[in-house]
């Protein structure tokens, strides 16, 4: 079963987003050991706090991330796949399964640098900038529908 960790910075609003994102984490709950992690986010009063409030949360990922895992940090100049291409790439980087997958969408000043360059692999959902809780949506449902493609299940045609 693949082992997959979602980390955000900042909990998902009540509404739409989060009913969508709660479909497709109980989805994949049968498809793959799916955990999210809602980090808190660091308060801030202006855009000139940004190196202190990314300083905090880095420290915060950097905790919730086990030695071994591949980092997925999503960024808008980050790689694209297609969804057959991203399932692909998916099953490569678990190795047979055996390894966790961390997926880590920033808050609302993004991530730092030093995550970035941690990371294992940048990914791009979108070249347009989109709303934290919209992304998640968005990833949840590329991660379920990759898992399906992997299954040779019906979801994705």
């Amino acid at each position: 079963m693949y082992k997959i960790k979602l980390i955000t910075i900042g909990k998902q609003k009540a509404g739409p987003h989060q009913e969508i994102s709660d479909e497709y984490l109980k989805r994949l709950k049968s498809e793959a050991a799916i955990q999210l992690v809602e980090l808190t986010e660091t308060p801030f009063r202006s855009v000139a706090e940004k190196d202190k409030v990314l300083k905090n949360e880095t420290e915060k990922i950097q905790r919730t991330i086990s030695k071994g895992s591949f980092m997925v940090v999503l960024e808008a100049v980050g790689k694209n796949f297609s969804s057959e291409k991203f399932a692909t790439e998916i099953d490569k980087i678990s190795e047979n399964s055996t390894r966790e997958i961390v997926f880590v969408i920033g808050g609302p000043l993004g991530l730092s640098d030093e995550i970035k360059k941690q990371a294992n692999l940048l990914l791009s959902l979108s070249p347009m900038t989109m709303p934290h809780d919209l992304a998640r949506v968005v990833l949840l449902e590329q991660i379920y529908r990759a898992m399906t493609i992997l299954k040779g299940k019906v979801y994705h045609y």
